[in-house]
């Protein structure tokens, strides 16, 4: 009977050669299919590596080639693998790192900080950033740890990962962050790594004369994004910036690397897929005998030309007098946003909302930004939504109209007040019209009038025209838009309420549930003014290729073809004439050489417990052949009149300056 001792000693001796057998296979993985590259470029065969050379995004221009985002050259320092010391050697890669961060701070150049933790007066140690920043830096890919870890805990992870140990903390941080960054961003000989940006001459110089010190680092010609004047139209252009993980891994199969740039907002989001240049390839070469050499084997071609549909002045101009005309309502509570488009087109000439921001502060002074309660990152005339009071007039003017319920010379008598199932309702401001039809009820916004058209004509066939209108619908504009609300019995059930008779008439004069944004507004007004057309509202003009200078002009698109007849445009035109010429605004529009059509409007809003008014108006011009309409709002106006200044201005600009004969930019003479 063999002994038991004899037996356990087999297993054990066996035990032990399999995980000898094991740690040779390991090995094996980890230098012939892990670290393959590696280990074969410290072999004595040639080895070559390709790293992508980042291209510069393409510019975008306004309708006359005016140039509003480019790009200026500037030096980036990167790391790259193929000097930088091996991961062996983490020591040397922190002393070079040191003196990296030293030659930084005394030229005050900003450097890679990206780690989520801070060091506190006291030395105490605490997490910093997003909460998703720092989910990140505790997973198995970076410090490996738990999720109840410690800022502490994290600290002590990332000291013993790089071996930082023989530095004060707050140095010991600033190395970590850089090494950080190299783990985050797949530092390899593919993919050097960014860790400072836009750096000066200074620099630049002193790393170059010095490479010993700095073994690795090298600097990179990139492409910086430049504004001609970074206060023009920021929530047309939107933002760029470093692409995140989550968009990474969506978008990794369509060529982007981790350390990418990407569109955050605006034009610069929507139209990516363009302005995304097509990257370069740099083909390093390392001989059997270590000798290195680097070309240039595919040259990056910048990406595409968006041209936009504003106008650059007209923009400047539509931003100016919106922030004056807010600033002398309530300079420190009103805010507003004005919409110019071409009428027969969808084309936007100028967005403007205020109060505004600067694109060249939007990343230093984002927090600042996000806390201030006028909420100047908010696109009011595409996100903001607003009750448009008396411009919902037109629409049920044109329905009843088309619909037969009334006739050009219908008339209502307005007393002041009119009783309905047992309630008041009121017209504006209690006055008593006398007998109105459709064009002076539109003059003088008599609610009256519009009550008892919503009467005869019941809330479904409001509902069908403002949904033709596009009224409570996204426009089609490329940039982030609200679809606001058109007020209905469906929609106030699903919100858990109970529509009511009276509502079909506070639904008439624009009330009730009705929310719009100004670019809704605008492309409203621009349908009554065409004739019952609306199309897509569009910021993009044309893109015009790099590669070969082709021109693909974006072609206008139908929405909706609303089909009124000409008794009905004519009879609508009219009204909002009466408006421009007797109405609230007269005085305003009374000397301008360009005849407009308009409609005014308020709704009431309560602030700190004080009920105040906003300012609506809606125009087109010209009177007799309509080309370009126009959509204001002043929050706490008072009324839709305080806003014509801005609108008269806009008018005299487009019809005195908007000539054939203005120069064109360099880049213009591409458009057609």
């Amino acid at each position: 009977m063999k002994s038991k001792y004899k037996s356990g000693r087999s297993v054990f001796a066996l035990i032990v050669v399999c995980l000898v057998i094991f740690s040779f296979a390991a090995d094996l993985f980890n230098i012939q299919v892990k670290n393959n590259k590696y280990y074969a470029a410290q072999n004595n065969t040639e080895s070559k590596y390709v790293v992508e050379l980042e291209a510069a995004r393409g510019e975008i221009v306004d309708r006359n080639g005016n140039s509003l985002v480019t790009n200026r050259q500037g030096n980036s320092i990167i790391l790259n693998a193929v000097f930088f010391p091996s991961q062996k050697d983490n020591k040397k890669r922190n002393e070079i790192i040191y003196n990296l961060i030293k030659l930084f701070e005394k030229n005050h150049e900003e450097y890679a900080q990206n780690l989520p933790l801070k060091i506190t007066k006291s030395g105490k140690v605490k997490f910093s950033g997003k909460k998703e920043d720092i989910a990140t830096m505790k997973s198995a890919d970076m410090l490996n740890l738990q999720p109840y870890a410690t800022a502490q805990n994290c600290y002590d992870a990332m000291i013993e990962k790089y071996e930082i140990e023989g530095y004060d903390a707050q140095t010991a941080l600033k190395i970590g962050n850089i090494r950080y960054e190299l783990t985050r961003l797949l530092f390899s000989y593919e993919n050097p790594v960014t860790i400072a940006d836009d750096v000066s001459d200074e620099t630049v110089a002193m790393i170059k004369e010095d490479q010993q010190t700095y073994l690795g680092a090298d600097v990179r010609i990139v492409a910086y994004r430049e504004y001609v004047d970074s206060t023009i139209a920021p929530h047309i252009l939107g933002t760029v910036r470093k692409i995140n993980a989550e968009e990474y891994n969506e978008r990794k199969d369509d060529g982007y690397k981790i350390t990418d740039q990407i569109g955050e907002s605006g034009i610069e989001q929507a139209c990516e897929s363009e302005l995304r240049g097509t990257p370069g390839e740099l083909t390093i070469t390392i001989s059997k005998d270590g000798e290195v050499t680097q070309e240039v084997t595919k040259k990056p071609i910048q990406g595409n030309t968006v041209v936009l549909t504003i106008d650059r002045d007209l923009q400047v101009l539509a931003q100016n007098r919106l922030q004056t005309v807010c600033n002398q309502v309530d300079a420190s509570s009103s805010a507003g946003a004005v919409v110019v488009e071409d009428v027969n087109s969808g084309e936007l000439l100028a967005a403007a909302s205020y109060p505004t921001y600067d694109l060249n502060d939007y990343y230093d002074k984002y927090d600042q930004l996000i806390a201030d309660p006028r909420n100047p990152l908010w696109s009011r005339f595409a996100m903001g939504t607003y009750a448009p009071g008396s411009t919902f007039k037109p629409v049920v003017a044109s329905a009843s109209l088309e619909e037969g319920t009334i006739s050009a010379d219908t008339t209502f008598s307005c007393g002041g007040t009119m009783m309905y199932r047992g309630q008041k309702f009121k017209c504006l401001h209690g006055f008593a019209h006398g007998s109105e039809n459709v064009r002076t009820a539109l003059r003088d916004s008599c609610n009256i009038f519009f009550y008892n058209c919503a009467m005869r004509l019941g809330i479904s066939k409001i509902d069908e025209y403002a949904t033709d209108f596009g009224l409570g619908e996204k426009t089609g504009v490329e940039i982030s838009e609200s679809a606001g609300v058109l007020a209905s019995p469906e929609n106030r059930e699903n919100n858990g309420g109970i529509w009511n008779a009276g509502d079909t008439l506070q639904t008439a004069i624009g009330q009730s549930d009705n929310i719009f944004t100004p670019l809704q507004l605008a492309n409203y007004c621009s349908t009554v003014a065409n004739g019952g057309t609306r199309y897509e509202l569009h910021f993009v003009k044309s893109i015009i290729s790099s590669a070969t200078g082709n021109v693909n002009e974006k072609t206008k698109s139908v929405a909706e073809s609303v089909g009124l007849s000409q008794s009905t445009i004519d009879t609508v035109h009219q009204g909002m004439r009466l408006v421009a010429t007797s109405g609230g605004p007269y005085l305003v529009f009374s000397n301008m050489k360009t005849k407009v059509a308009c409609k005014t409007g308020t709704s009431e809003v309560v602030v700190n417990g004080v009920k105040r008014n906003n300012g609506f108006l809606i125009t087109f011009a010209p009177y007799d052949h309509p080309e370009i309409a126009v959509s204001s709002v002043v929050e706490l106006a008072g009324s839709g009149t305080e806003t014509a200044e801005i609108t008269k201005d806009i008018v005299n600009y487009w019809y005195q300056n908007n000539t054939d004969a203005k120069t064109n930019q360099k880049v213009g003479t591409l458009l057609p």
